[in-house]
């Protein structure tokens, strides 16, 4: 299973890129071009359910929303949710530091699809961004 960034309450990448948020230094990486596949934690747990009682899986999947966003995208959404400002970008050195080897995923970006996932039959419950984060930001 090849999975995108997943957004949850705890832990994670979202969690390291909230400071920066709520301090109104929030905004893309970089030049906020990169793909970045994601998925909701409910999501990410539901289909590793489907799959493990599903007979046919076999190969690889990708574990991501149906709706990849670019980096710049994201940024602003979770913006909104947060009701901050997403204008500044952060270079990739600050990211490195903030985020170690997981920087890596959100650096170099790629547009994933659950094409395979879809076809299996499996429902997300979040395939809009905002719902998501709005979801996840909600809680405790």
């Amino acid at each position: 299973m090849r999975t995108g960034l997943v957004l949850a309450a705890e832990g994670g990448f979202l969690s390291r890129l909230l400071l920066p948020f709520k301090l109104a230094l929030g905004g893309p990486i970089g030049n906020g071009r990169q793909w970045m596949p994601w998925i909701h934690i409910n999501d990410q747990i539901a289909l590793i359910d489907f799959l493990v009682h599903e007979n046919a899986a076999s190969g690889p999947y990708n574990a991501c929303a149906p709706h990849p966003v670019r980096n710049g995208e994201f940024a602003q959404v979770l913006g909104r949710v947060l009701h901050r400002p997403a204008f500044m970008p952060m270079p990739a050195f600050v990211l490195r530091v903030l985020l170690g080897e997981m920087a890596g995923l959100l650096l170099g970006g790629q547009r994933a699809q659950p094409a395979k996932l879809l076809a299996a039959g499996f429902t997300f419950q979040f395939t809009d961004l905002r719902a998501a984060l709005e979801d996840v930001a909600a809680r405790p």
